[in-house]
């Protein structure tokens, strides 16, 4: 008998999203980390597999108005109106802290026409420090009446063609949940150009402050995000993963790490953590531990084998 000791079993959290590698599958989600730099001393932001980045247009935004944050049974509203610095205030403020910090940067973007997208994309595209941009298509299309760009096949396919045809950088796709197919969605991203999808953005909702009888929200409606969305997201991740052949990340609702794990069993490649960073910065740090020690208790060699059939 060998009195050799039996080496640890330790499992490999790397995963390549279409072009984008990542030390392990933990991301955050767009509009709740800034450009990374705001965490920094709550947080080893070095340890995340990468950081995505607050929604970025051509111009600087100014946002909805106040109150734009309201929290809500098991969750969050947000009406922020994806306020931000435009693609010249970004690209001063955020490239050296991401070149510092070493971390893959996903750049979120987003425009009130396919032109405005574009641009947005071939801006952002000779930096260094940016590593995949993550296209935000829940925004109204000011062409198109004010429709969402997601929720009109057609003009996704179009949006997405031309941010495709404007960088060489991996694109993914943000889809909107409150579409009558998710799969249908998914497959025109896919055809037309993305190397994978985020899954997904938030539920339009509302609140009411019944002894002001008024809306709680300035804006009136905002975006619902936190615990109440995750088994919807985990149900979409699902769906688009089984009819697609790009990566997907999943998104919703990740408090503990068991959400996470629940999104990689459902088909996704990888997570991201939004919500819960307001209230926990530390959130993905131990979301990032529990996936390996499940994978070591359910002695998993990569993170691709926690996926079940579908």
């Amino acid at each position: 008998m060998s009195d050799t000791p039996t080496a640890p079993f330790e499992p490999d959290l790397s995963v390549c999203l279409g072009g984008l590698r990542m030390k392990n599958p933990v991301t955050t989600a767009s509009g709740t980390f800034g450009f990374g730099k705001e965490y920094a001393e709550y947080i080893d932001v070095s340890r995340l597999g990468a950081i995505t980045c607050k929604g970025i247009c051509l111009e600087a935004c100014a946002g909805n108005a106040q109150p734009r944050i309201a929290e809500v049974r098991a969750g969050m509203l947000n009406a922020i109106g994806l306020q931000g610095p435009g693609v010249k205030g970004f690209l001063r403020q955020a490239p050296p802290f991401l070149r510092k910090v070493g971390v893959p940067a996903i750049v979120n973007i987003w425009g009130r026409t396919v032109e405005e997208y574009a641009e947005v994309a071939r801006l952002l595209s000779d930096t260094p420090e940016i590593s995949a941009l993550e296209m935000n298509v829940s925004c109204p299309n000011v062409k198109k009446g004010g429709a969402s760009f997601g929720h009109d096949p057609h003009v996704l396919e179009t949006v997405v063609g031309a941010v495709r045809a404007a960088t060489r950088l991996p694109l993914f796709v943000k889809l909107a949940p409150n579409v009558p197919d998710i799969t249908v969605f998914a497959r025109v991203a896919e055809a037309a150009g993305a190397d994978g999808l985020s899954i997904s953005n938030t539920l339009p909702a509302m609140a009411v402050d019944i002894e002001r009888r008024r809306p709680v929200l300035a804006n009136v409606q905002g975006g619902l995000s936190g615990p109440a969305l995750h088994p919807v997201a985990v149900r979409l991740v699902w769906q688009a993963s089984a009819a697609v052949r790009i990566p997907v990340i999943g998104m919703g609702g990740i408090v503990e790490p068991e959400d996470a794990i629940e999104f990689l069993c459902a088909g996704a490649s990888a997570v991201a953590v939004g919500t819960a960073n307001f209230v926990d910065p530390q959130t993905p740090l131990r979301v990032i531990d529990g996936i390996r020690a499940y994978m070591v208790r359910h002695q998993l060699r990569t993170v691709s084998e926690i996926a079940i059939p579908h």
